[in-house]
């Protein structure tokens, strides 16, 4: 099982990730409580093991500041969150993960169209997109008609669900932010458990 560590600011805590056994490490750009800029990025993905993915979150971007961000953190991954089209994902340079809000069981939009992306799925935003630590309802969900070889589960997953989450789901990927945090701030023993828990369920 995958894991990725998202909204990570520091990095001491990017690196405690790495070595607990993170497989992606999510860096936000769109605004958002978590959010980094390009050379804050790029100094913690410098000092991240070559096995981490380094993923970049957005929202509606343009294809410059995307371009931009792969070229200097640099990523592996672009995460978009927003209303960004099929034609948009296959200009980028780098591979997309395609994010969709889950509301009353219904999936927000069209995942399909995006083919060659992986497919993330996550609650209905608050504030800001992603990262607002809130579940969608897992059981409204037809999990036999989703790609599960490209699919991430977000949305409220912590070390006590992210095991019922990986059974009901048979995910390629987890993905958490809000749930390995204590009072906003990314807490390593809750990293440590999320990482234990989703790499001892077997799909």
């Amino acid at each position: 099982m995958k894991v990725k560590i998202c909204g990570l600011k520091t990095k001491e805590d990017a690196q405690f990730a790495a070595l607990e056994g993170a497989d992606f490490i999510g860096f936000v750009f769109a605004p958002s409580k978590r959010q980094v800029s390009l050379p804050e990025a790029a100094q913690m993905s410098a000092e991240l093991p070559d096995f981490v993915q380094k993923v970049g979150v957005f929202v509606d971007p343009t294809f410059e500041e995307v371009e931009e961000a792969i070229q200097q953190v640099p990523l592996d991954y672009v995460q978009l969150h927003g209303k960004e089209t099929p034609a948009f994902a296959s200009r980028l340079s780098a591979p997309v993960i395609k994010a969709f809000k889950v509301k009353d069981g219904t999936i927000q939009g069209n995942p399909t169209a995006y083919p060659d992306c992986l497919i993330l799925l996550d609650a209905p935003s608050t504030e800001y997109e992603g990262g607002g630590g809130i579940a969608f309802d897992w059981e409204k969900l037809d999990e036999k008609a989703l790609p599960t070889e490209r699919l991430i589960i977000a949305g409220g997953l912590s070390s006590a669900n992210v095991g019922t989450a990986i059974r009901k789901f048979t995910p390629f990927a987890v993905d958490v932010s809000t749930g390995v945090e204590t009072n906003g701030k990314k807490d390593p023993y809750k990293i440590k458990q999320f990482i234990k828990q989703a790499k001892e369920r077997k799909k």
